[in-house]
């Protein structure tokens, strides 16, 4: 049986699911962890810690803009289980939305946080899900998939 959801999570994360088009998408982007040494390697949604005073969408914007020198505009959530989205661990859930680059905005880039960006094929949910992916990250990949592929 699963532990019941906290009624809020200390830690309030966004995360972006980059589509290569707004109209018909035909890949996401997918970024390859460079630290911390337990999560080295692995794939995640490009995106970060909302700060105090900030929007979850201005976090969001500006994790981009840090993270993968990149600007980006917010097309849609996608919902999670909980109202701050999809659960990470106890302490931290993560709200997560589709985007797309930002017209004139350099294409995303490693930088110090990743070791590599990937466009990841929505043709091909095998192998969108047999990347590494950390853990938390997997039930969001699912449902960007079902979302996207329906």
């Amino acid at each position: 049986m699963t532990a019941p959801l906290p009624a809020a999570f200390r830690t309030q994360v966004v995360g972006a699911a980059l589509l290569d088009d707004p109209h018909r998408p035909t890949a996401f982007l997918a970024a390859q962890r460079a630290y911390p040494a337990g999560l080295r390697g692995l794939w995640e949604f490009p995106g970060g810690k909302q700060e105090p005073g900030e929007t979850c969408e201005a976090a969001l914007r500006r994790e981009c803009a840090e993270e993968l020198g990149a600007h980006v505009e917010l097309l849609a959530e996608v919902p999670g289980p909980h109202p701050q989205g999809w659960p990470l661990k106890d302490t931290a859930a993560m709200r997560v939305w589709t985007g797309v680059l930002a017209a004139g905005s350099p294409a995303p880039a490693a930088g110090q946080d990743h070791l590599a960006v990937r466009w990841v094929p929505l043709g091909d949910a095998a192998a969108a899900l047999a990347l590494p992916w950390i853990p938390a990250d997997l039930p969001i990949v699912r449902a960007l998939l079902a979302r996207l592929t329906a």
